[in-house]
């Protein structure tokens, strides 16, 4: 056995490397106990810094050492030239980049590397770029990189056409990197924005009209820049069509600025002596500065959202102080102001008219398209050929067929509504795990068509019965509508946007699997409603129509709450205007 080495048993190197972990520990424990000991004390000196930085190039994620290393810093400023605060700092950096060597994505060494630069007395910005591209160069999805980068280009003034040829040379090596296509969105509309539509006849312009800033500049690229664009794109998803981060940036370029912040409609009832507004988007309008005159008077209402959830909501109402527009022989001219964005709308009440309003339609506004953009219709035919064609090559791929709805979407969404129905129908089965996802898009796309249907035939009456419906959205587009049948769909509940519907008098919605009234809250012209075959199984899911004071006929057969017992006498004592009760 001489000269030959003695092997461990596993036993034995599992204890040696507990004892070795154990002194290290007792080591890092009392440099940290040392470290707080310092800080309490107030001592920001040399020992201090090194203590931090023995603990911190083991462990670069113990934030409590970095804010306690920033006032060491910090101090040291006060005491030290600015030659010496230089040298400090550029050894700070050198610190870092070990620092980053341990976990290249720390977020508190990335922090820190941020404030030191801003404090750096003559910053070398080259040498910061360097170190991004070296960073990202090994890992291309580094977030932290990218923010820090962002910093450096802003802070050293980089011009925007450079970047964008950063990114032209990192999306040609690799065309899945997600970052760079991100990157790329922010950095078009600076380079090439797209030019000012002029303002809206309905809208007031400010007093003053400051230029616009990047900060406020459109997020939208003028047209001549996205055709360039679009064929970059689509190179990058011919070549690998399964490859999601192009598709994300081909839905970018295909998308619209957001709409216009306006008021849509206004609604005045003399029966309820109430008026209802309804917003481009949801907006809270007890703080943005809602007026309503009344005849040439200011009016001292209260505005409220229609169902207490929502602190911001598009749709607010307000009560009339009693008697001011009962009277039907007389007639009122109502405006409502938005001072907020220097925007208003006017309604007139007629002689003999119980109710007016004026609006905006939902064709008025293009709100269904506003997912894409309103280029000229022959530019998006283009790009649904070049999507058929890769469909034709990859017939099961998602992102393709999902890219093809929202075209056809664009284009003509009741001429193309059948070849979108199919193409949903192929979405869930290749894409089984979203299939509840493609089938509330195919709902919000469903409820869309109709609502143009409707207003094409301009009618008050929305049905959307037997269509699968598995969600409701755009409730605030049904404001004016008095009756609504949304039978034989796959609705779970009425959720609380159903209350926007302030002028509803029947609701239909048999055949159903709704358990939840909540949205049928406070619905003042709600007369008649029916539910029968739903999964209503308790008298508080009733609750909300106790709060519809013209409720006279419900029908609950076929609902589990039917059989209970004593149910007709505690419905008569709940909801005692109900005088047609099916059950």
């Amino acid at each position: 056995m001489h000269g030959r080495v003695k092997i461990k048993s596993t036993a034995q190197q599992e204890e040696e490397k507990r004892k070795e972990r154990e002194k290290k520990l007792k080591i890092y424990v009392a440099a940290r106990d040392a470290c707080f000991s310092k800080r309490n004390e107030g001592v920001w000196d040399d020992e201090a810094l090194q203590l931090t930085q023995q603990l911190l190039s083991s462990n670069p994620d113990f934030a409590t050492l970095w804010n306690y290393r920033r006032e060491i810093l910090m101090h040291l400023e006060t005491v030290k030239d600015e030659d010496e605060v230089q040298k400090i700092y550029e050894a700070e950096l050198s610190f870092l980049e070990s620092c980053l060597k341990v976990n290249p994505k720390s977020y508190g060494s990335w922090h820190h590397r941020g404030w030191v630069s801003a404090r750096l007395p003559r910053p070398d910005w080259a040498r910061e770029l360097s170190l991004c591209d070296r960073c990202l160069s090994l890992d291309d999805r580094n977030f932290h990189c990218w923010d820090y980068r962002r910093m450096v280009v802003k802070m050293s003034g980089v011009p925007v056409d450079q970047e964008l040829a950063f990114t032209d040379r990192l999306i040609g090596s690799n065309f899945s990197n997600y970052s760079s296509w991100h990157y790329r969105s922010t950095l078009l509309p600076l380079l090439h924005p797209e030019s000012p539509e002029p303002p809206s006849p309905c809208r007031e312009p400010p007093q003053t009209s400051p230029p616009p800033s990047p900060q406020t500049h459109s997020h939208r690229v003028c047209e001549e820049q996205l055709l360039k664009e679009y064929e970059l794109v689509q190179n990058a998803f011919f070549t690998d069509p399964n490859d999601q981060s192009a598709w994300f940036y081909y839905r970018w370029l295909l998308g619209r600025a957001e709409r216009e912040e306006m008021i849509s409609c206004v609604y005045v009832s003399r029966d309820e002596e109430r008026v209802a507004v309804a917003f481009s988007r949801p907006v809270n309008a007890q703080s943005v500065g809602l007026l309503l005159v009344l005849d040439g008077q200011p009016q001292r209402v209260e505005w409220r959202s229609v169902h207490p959830r929502f602190k911001h909501s598009p749709v607010w109402i307000c009560d009339l102080p009693p008697g001011t527009i009962n009277d039907i022989s007389n007639e009122h001219n109502l405006t409502v102001h938005w001072t907020e964005k220097h925007t208003h709308r006017d309604c007139a009440l007629y002689t003999g008219r119980a109710e007016s309003w004026c609006r905006d339609s939902a064709t008025d506004q293009e709100l269904f398209r506003s997912e894409l953009s309103v280029e000229k219709t022959s530019v998006l035919q283009s790009e649904l050929q070049s999507v058929n064609q890769l469909q034709e090559l990859e017939p099961l791929n998602k992102w393709c067929l999902l890219t093809i709805i929202l075209l056809m979407r664009a284009l003509d969404p009741l001429g193309y509504e059948k070849e979108t129905l199919a193409h949903f129908q192929t979405l869930k089965e290749v894409d089984s795990m979203r299939s509840a996802y493609y089938s509330d898009l195919c709902s919000k796309f469903m409820i869309e068509n109709t609502i143009l249907k409707m207003e094409y035939a301009e009618v008050r009456v929305f049905s959307i019965s037997d269509k699968n419906l598995t969600t409701l959205c755009h409730l605030d587009q049904l404001l004016l509508v008095t009756h609504i049948n949304l039978s034989s769909n796959q609705l779970q509940q009425l959720p609380p946007q159903f209350a926007m519907l302030q002028c509803l008098e029947v609701l239909e919605a048999d055949n159903n699997s709704i358990e939840n009234l909540e949205g049928v809250y406070h619905l003042p012209k709600l007369e008649e409603v029916l539910l029968k075959n739903n999964k209503i199984s308790t008298l508080a899911d009733l609750q909300p129509l106790a709060s519809c004071p013209k409720l006279k006929r419900l029908d609950l057969r076929g609902n589990p709450v039917a059989q209970t017992l004593n149910v007709e006498s505690e419905l008569a004592e709940l909801l005692p205007s109900v005088t047609d009760l099916l059950l």
